[in-house]
């Protein structure tokens, strides 16, 4: 597992705590943020799959 994909976890494991946590105490703005954070990291895991797919191609 690289890098990016272990920090995408981390932020996107934190991004749904703070979305529900604003879903829950009707806070708009810390739901919006929490999705964004959430996407962030599923984003940033996804990079990491891929670089280790490239980096498996040219063993």
């Amino acid at each position: 597992m690289s890098d990016n994909q272990t920090k995408g976890t981390a932020k996107e494991i934190g991004g749904t705590i703070k979305e529900k946590a604003g879903k829950a105490m009707g806070d708009d703005r810390m739901e919006t943020e929490g999705t964004g954070e959430r996407v962030e990291g599923k984003t940033q895991k996804n990079i990491g799959k891929v670089k280790d797919a490239v980096k498996d191609q040219f063993r």
